[in-house]
């Protein structure tokens, strides 16, 4: 439940401040900001706008996105330590999350060069966005919690909405010494 995905283990690698979600989230919104950049500079290139002034939409759109997400990061920093809820690993739901932002993008970049409805393009950044706060609310924000209160010396499972109940069939079966040694001669 620590550990994480590969996504967590990899924020998790620096100290706690600096991998605080505020900062994941406006990560986030940076490299999303990123991939705007190619459609960005497409549709100013077609329309024969200035370099700068396109760098100038690109960077502003970009401004606003890390703002979003890294606010959406401190929100559910803050709804983790008032639920006090347990991180959800997500591995198994990824390859239904994968496709979205891919799926956003494309929307993105065919309503920027053609006339869709309004409606299509908000659900476009609905879908552009919406994988990674959700990230951060369901695993990264409730594991950050938990690893800084471990970090200030704080009981982190104290009032937690969801435990694991003793003898549960997750927790290894506890063998005797000497059953643990009669399999470890065995074995040699």
């Amino acid at each position: 439940m620590l550990e994480g995905g590969a996504l967590s283990q990899m924020f998790l690698r620096y100290p706690l401040t600096v991998s605080h979600p505020v900062f994941v989230g406006g990560f986030y919104g940076l490299l999303i900001g990123l991939t705007l950049l190619l459609p960005y500079g497409y549709i100013g290139n077609s329309e024969g706008q200035a370099l700068e002034s396109t760098l100038r939409e690109w960077s502003l759109q970009t401004l606003i996105l890390i703002t979003l997400t890294a606010f959406l990061g401190g929100f559910s920093s803050m709804l983790a330590s008032v639920v006090r809820r347990p991180p959800i690993r997500l591995e198994n739901r990824r390859r239904y999350l994968f496709p979205f932002p891919f799926i956003g993008l494309a929307v993105l970049s065919v309503s920027m060069m053609n006339e869709i409805p309004e409606y299509a393009t908000w659900a476009g950044w609905f879908c552009f966005v919406f994988p990674g706060p959700l990230y951060m609310h369901l695993s990264y924000a409730p594991r950050w919690r938990i690893l800084d209160r471990l970090d200030r010396g704080l009981v982190p499972f104290k009032g937690m909405s969801r435990t694991i109940d003793e003898g549960s069939a997750d927790e290894p079966l506890e063998a005797d010494d000497g059953e643990l040694e009669e399999v470890v001669e065995a074995s040699s």
